[in-house]
């Protein structure tokens, strides 16, 4: 039990010196949910082994670690939420172009019905005018 311990602490260790590097390096941001959650599970890692070797207080600087972790990845989750929620729905665009029609036309209707009503409108705009 003690070799599994060590080895996630281990784990935890190397993730968060990685998890700096990439920061350090331009490659991760600070407030990016990644490095927030390999914070957590870092501190989690690490506050476990020195929690189970008694070493208190680097056990509680990695609680606190790992907690102040999980509230940013928490913010950035409700952040997001936010967003997505007041994002307005896609507009819907109703297709304006005439449809054929099968169905037989009346004698004498000249086009579909839809270019009769704008030849009628455009007759009343003349004759308003």
């Amino acid at each position: 039990m003690h070799t599994v311990v060590t080895a996630l602490g281990w784990v935890g260790a190397v993730l968060c010196l990685a998890a700096y590097l990439l920061v350090s390096t331009g490659r991760w941001q600070a407030s990016s949910g990644r490095y927030q959650l390999a914070n957590v599970v870092s501190g989690v890692l690490m506050g476990t082994i020195a929690a189970v070797g008694g070493v208190w207080p680097s056990a509680v600087t990695n609680a606190v670690w790992a907690v102040v972790g999980l509230i940013t990845c928490l913010a950035l989750l409700r952040t997001r939420h936010r967003r997505s929620a007041a994002r307005p729905a896609p507009a819907v665009v109703a297709d304006a172009r005439p449809r054929r029609t099968t169905a037989a036309q009346p004698s004498g209707a000249k086009g579909n019905d839809w270019t009769v009503r704008v030849a009628d409108r455009r007759a009343h705009d003349v004759d308003a005018a």
